[in-house]
């Protein structure tokens, strides 16, 4: 059985070598100086944007602006070398509405072609498109974000609104049913006693009067009582003036 040959020994220079090549296909770290222009430069977009645009102008405005400038960026970031992207005229009706008539909306080189005010894109300017169209799209997500928060808002809002009203309207319908049905005991009841007042006015006109019994007068005296059994007891004396016997009872 063979033994496995050695490898090859690298020498030191072909490593470092190698290590500089590695090093060199590396993107390039940006030093500290051009990060604060970078810095620098993207903040200054952001006051053309805020308050440049997003102050002087209306809420629905300065949204609507943003996003035509967005398109614009947009589109000569995607095709650079398309004429038809590289200029408008200040006299179409999107452009004069959100770019024209607007404040802090024009911050292009103006050139006059062919006596046509055109407004064109300087492509030597592309870091700037760049950034500006980073800048650009913050705002607008930022913006869009917001408008969907106080539409779901708005939306909850109604729907609470909704719910007490149905709320309000159940609590209406119990009480008429409560009501109804109040009403409706109350008219049995009345029914029934006037059915009850009628029956007895009905019985009192078909029953006999009984008759009443012969008065009875209770007199002083003995304690006899005077009625049509016989006459009454005779009461005898001696002599005249003299004290009244009364007759004794067998």
């Amino acid at each position: 059985m063979s033994s496995p040959e050695p490898s090859p020994s690298i020498s030191a220079d072909a490593l470092a070598a190698a290590a500089e090549r590695r090093t060199s296909q590396l993107p390039a770290q940006p030093s500290a100086a051009q990060m604060a222009a970078e810095h620098e430069r993207r903040q200054a977009f952001r006051r053309l944007i805020d308050p440049g645009i997003v102050r002087p102008n209306s809420k629905e405005q300065a949204v609507a602006s943003l996003k035509t400038l967005l398109t614009i960026a947009e589109n000569l970031l995607r095709e650079p070398e398309n004429p038809k992207f590289q200029q408008f005229k200040p006299t179409n009706t999107t452009i004069k509405k959100n770019l024209v008539d607007p404040k802090g909306t024009l911050e292009y080189a103006i050139e006059v072609k062919n006596f046509q005010p055109f407004y064109t894109f300087n492509p030597r300017r592309m870091d700037d498109l760049e950034t500006g169209t980073a800048i650009l799209k913050e705002f607008v997500d930022l913006e869009n974000e917001r408008a969907d928060r106080a539409a779901r808002s708005k939306v909850d809002q109604k729907a609470v609104a909704a719910a007490v009203a149905q709320q309000v309207k159940l609590a209406y319908m119990d009480d008429r049913k409560t009501k109804t049905i109040h009403d409706e005991r109350e008219k049995e009841r009345r029914a029934a006693r006037a059915t009850a007042l009628a029956r007895q006015a009905e019985l009192r006109e078909t029953s006999p009067i009984p008759e009443s019994p012969p008065p009875t007068t209770r007199m002083p005296g003995s304690g006899h009582i005077l009625s049509e059994a016989g006459p009454p007891p005779s009461y005898e004396s001696d002599d005249e003036g003299s004290d009244r016997s009364i007759p004794q009872t067998s």
